[in-house]
Parts: structure tokens; sequence; C-alpha cells
């Protein structure tokens, strides 16, 4: 940690075996976890909060004030939690008063160039791509996965378990379980290999692959496909985190694909 080429301020918290290389810079206010490696050139600015055995690659900077006109210099954070790797150029904002953190959870990949913004709530085990950017207040659910060049569009929601295309534009939510494509983003079917990748049972696959029948090829709107689920699908987890999901879109989901002449 003794590096003399880098500048730590002396009120940041550096734990045990920290390596940080050398023109690295690291303002009051900061923490890092044991075991956490700190690529050259790196900027951490007052209010990070970062876990134990992450990876921060050079050129990443994390913590900087929102890129928001309503930001009043509010004393705010940016929480990383364990075992995240943080890829080159990648810049992570701190919140606004709206919710004083930006969190990005354990076990996480951000590729290169990778933008995330104000008071956005990253869960665990998600990857986001090269360039994928993210406006303010976003949420992204664990174990999804944001294609390469994506664009989120602030406030939007991004359920569990999905994949995104790359080079998409998300300006509506994204139910749980499921894949999204084209443009406008539009549903593409269940993610299914993911599903089995993570230990998904062919039965819990097959209700997923059901509900979703019932939202996007019956020609319902969402909430009569909402009653007909509660009434014909037996409840389970999986069903209840999707209707959940879908009750509490602010958005709206995205909608199904459209085939036109």
């Amino acid at each position: 940690m003794n590096q003399p080429l880098a500048y730590v301020h002396p009120q940041s918290k550096i734990a045990k075996n920290v390596v940080i290389e050398p023109f690295v810079n690291i303002e009051k206010n900061v923490e890092v976890g044991e075991g956490t490696w700190i690529g050259s050139n790196v900027t951490i600015m007052e209010g990070a909060k970062i876990g134990k055995n992450c990876k921060i690659f050079p050129g990443a900077v994390i913590a900087a004030i929102p890129q928001d006109l309503k930001f009043e210099g509010e004393e705010t954070a940016v929480v990383i939690g364990d075992n995240t790797t943080i890829r080159e150029f990648v810049t992570i904002n701190r919140g606004t008063k709206a919710n004083n953190q930006t969190v990005v959870g354990n076990n996480t990949l951000i590729m290169a160039y990778a933008h995330i913004a104000h008071d956005c709530i990253i869960g665990n085990n998600v990857v986001m791509a090269n360039a994928a950017n993210l406006g303010g207040h976003v949420e992204i659910d664990d174990w999804a996965i944001i294609g390469g060049l994506t664009a989120v569009h602030q406030f939007s929601k991004i359920g569990t378990h999905t994949i995104i295309s790359g080079g998409s534009l998300v300006r509506k939510d994204i139910p749980p379980y499921t894949k999204a494509a084209r443009e406008p983003i539009s549903y593409v079917g269940v993610n299914s290999v993911g599903l089995r990748r993570r230990g998904f049972s062919s039965e819990q696959i097959n209700q997923i692959q059901d509900i979703y029948r019932i939202i996007y090829l019956k020609g319902l709107n969402n909430s009569h496909a909402v009653s007909v689920i509660e009434a014909e699908v037996p409840a389970t987890p999986e069903r209840d985190e999707i209707l959940t999901f879908i009750n509490k879109s602010s958005r709206g989901i995205m909608k199904g694909y459209l085939k036109f002449e």
C-alpha cells in the first residue's frame, strides 16, 4: 500500500492488504475493504465505500458528483460491494438527496467505459458490458446482463435474471427472467439458457414461459393478463416475482414484438 506515487488522503480508511498502484488519487471520506486492488490512474472521490477483494482498473472514476442540475452539494455516497470488478474508464457517480447513495452489489462486473449515474441501485452478480450507460435512478436486479452500448432511460427498472441485447435503447421496464432486444425494446423470449445455468428446473422454466405467453401472446392488456395469471397459474416465487414487478412498474413494461408488414 505504501506507493509513493499515489495520493491517499490521510482521512481515508484503507484496510489491510489493499494494493494501490502509481498515480491513484484517493480523497477524504473514502473507505476501501481488505484485498482490493486499485489500478494506476484511478480516481476515488469523496463518499466512496468500496468492499473487499474488488478490482478497479486504470482510469476509472468512482464517486464523482452527480451530473444532475438539482445536486446542491449534499453529502452522498457510492457504495460498492465485495468481489466486484470495475474495468477501465468506468464512471460511477454519487447519489443525490433523493436516495443519498448509488449502490453496486457483490460479485458484479462493470466492463470498460460503462457509466452508472446518480442514485442507481445495481444488484449482485450483474454484468454490464462495455459502454453500457445508465441514467439516474435506474434499478437493476440480481443476475441481470446488460449488453454493450445499451442506454437505459432514467427511472427504468430491469428485473432479475434478464438479458438485454447489445445496442438496445431501454425506455420501459424489463420484467424478470426475460430476453429483451430489437427496436423498440421488446420481449423476445424467456432467458431459459441463463436460468438453466443458475439451477432453475425445467418445471420452473416452463411455468415462467406459460406466464409470459399469457402476458405477451394472448392479446390481453397487462391488468387483464395479471388477473388471468393470478387465477390460473399456481403461486410460486417466480410467479410472484413477475406479478410484483408488473404491479410496481411506474414506466410500464416492454411490449411484445410486433411484426410490421
